[in-house]
């Protein structure tokens, strides 16, 4: 249904519209004004700035430089060579060959001007042993000691005083058969010796003492051959330390003492210094070098002192000495292969008052000492 306002509004307007062709203008009053309601103001979006989306700079990863890992050289690790036994070995019924010599050198030289009215006319005087023999093990106990037959097989014998030959002897001479010395020949004696290289004990040496006794210079010389000390010194190893110390590795050592006399220059004594130097490998056989080096001690001092008390010439010299010596042991065998020790000392003594006499140069005396022990396996 229209509304009567709107029937009114429309008749008004047909009727103006027919008396005022130009057209009327209602009265205000009579003027319905059409209120049209405002449109409700749509709120106002705000747009709200979106925020910056500020770009945080990513923290810079730091490649941190890895620590170097230094290899460290790991210490080498020296391995210590194994001590070795130093001694000897015996087997029941081994037989060995052996060759011993021993010297011993007494020589005066004059120089300048020379003293035809002194005693002393210089020269040499010497005593010079070479003997081979065999030396059969017989038995051995639970320590390692042996008793050893010893078979003399062939001999040389040379004395000299002051240039003379007094005894020359060689069993291998057809001429020297009747020699009293060649009776040692073949002759045999037993020893008791350590792995230590001591003889202990002597034995059945007394019936060939027997058979050589006499007054000749060669019944003597046989004799001496025989004594204890003798059989000693040709058989004894002083280069093989006590059974105690005797495992040690190359560069040890051990000591001993050895005294010598020099007749009217006095009596000397020497620490004897032996050291393991080397082992030496040759195919299955090993052998031990054993060095030794001695100087003089003051050891046995007093001994010494009470002996020089009779007349100690030795003041009046300069003295020169050395005393070496080497040992070979075959490790695998227990054998000696070769033993040498030397000793050579050496006074000099100068005269000055002769030269004043006619204006020459000064006498010069010297005086000359030689020991030598020397043993080598010949088989």
């Amino acid at each position: 249904m229209v509304s009567k306002k709107i029937v009114s509004l429309l008749t008004i307007i047909a009727i103006c519209s027919l008396l005022l062709p130009t057209g009327c203008t209602p009265p205000a009053e009579d003027t319905e004004k059409l209120v049209v309601p405002p449109e409700e103001e749509k709120p106002k979006v705000v747009e709200v700035e979106k925020p910056k989306v500020v770009e945080v700079e990513k923290p810079k990863v730091v490649e941190v430089e890895k620590p170097k890992v230094v290899e460290v050289e790991k210490p080498k690790v020296i391995e210590e060579e194994p001590a070795i036994e130093l001694a000897l070995k015996f087997t029941p019924q081994d037989s060995t060959k052996y060759k011993f010599i021993t010297e011993a050198v007494r020589k005066i030289d004059w120089e300048g001007l020379y003293p035809d009215d002194t005693a002393f006319r210089g020269g040499k005087t010497s005593s010079r042993i070479e003997m081979t023999f065999t030396r059969q093990i017989q038995s051995t106990d639970d320590e390692g000691n042996a008793v050893a037959k010893i078979t003399i097989e062939s001999l040389k014998h040379l004395s000299i005083v002051r240039d003379s030959p007094v005894l020359d002897f060689d069993s291998s001479r057809e001429k020297d058969q009747e020699n009293p010395m060649a009776k040692l020949i073949g002759e045999s004696y037993t020893i008791e010796i350590t792995p230590a290289g001591q003889v202990t004990n002597i034995a059945d040496v007394n019936q060939i003492q027997q058979a050589v006794r006499g007054d000749s210079q060669a019944h003597k010389a046989a004799v001496a051959l025989l004594s204890e000390e003798a059989i000693r010194q040709r058989h004894a190893i002083p280069a093989i330390p006590a059974a105690d110390k005797n495992k040690l590795q190359k560069g040890q050592n051990w000591k001993s003492v050895k005294t010598f006399s020099f007749g009217l220059m006095g009596t000397q004594s020497y620490e004897r210094t032996y050291t393991l130097k080397e082992v030496e490998q040759t195919n299955n056989l090993r052998t031990a070098i054993v060095e030794m080096k001695a100087a003089p001690t003051t050891e046995m001092a007093e001994e010494l002192h009470k002996e020089k008390q009779i007349g100690d010439f030795s003041k009046m010299f300069e003295n020169t000495e050395t005393y070496t010596g080497e040992l070979k042991l075959n490790l695998t065998t227990g054998k000696v292969e070769k033993y040498i020790e030397k000793l050579e000392s050496e006074w000099i003594a100068v005269d000055p008052s002769a030269a004043d006499k006619d204006e020459k140069e000064p006498a010069v005396l010297k005086m000359t000492a030689i020991r030598l022990q020397h043993l080598e396996k010949t088989d």
